[in-house]
């Protein structure tokens, strides 16, 4: 299993837009093969700060699968116009 994170950057003033355009587009990355599970989460502190995590079965599944599919592109153009800066998106394996 791989644990895909990513701090998202919010513009101020646009999270209930965001928070509504995510619920939106859940369903796309949630019919990507080899998708698993997700959490969006708030930062308490930074509210325009969001956590993203994603499960994945392979990290395959994720960089090439759900990246270069056409379903990327709508997930694409629901979300990323809300980033600045655009986030970093990092994959984590267990190992314990």
């Amino acid at each position: 299993m791989i644990l895909e994170h990513a701090l998202l950057p919010v513009r101020p003033g646009e999270e209930a837009e965001f928070e509504a355009a995510f619920r939106r587009a859940r369903p796309i990355i949630a019919a990507s093969p080899g998708f698993r599970a997700l959490t969006l989460s708030r930062c308490v502190e930074r509210p325009s700060t969001y956590l993203l995590l994603v499960e994945w079965e392979r990290l395959e599944d994720h960089t090439e699968g759900f990246r270069g599919s056409p379903a990327y592109a709508e997930w694409r153009a629901l979300l990323h116009r809300f980033y600045e800066p655009f986030p970093v998106v990092e994959h984590f394996q267990r190992v314990l």
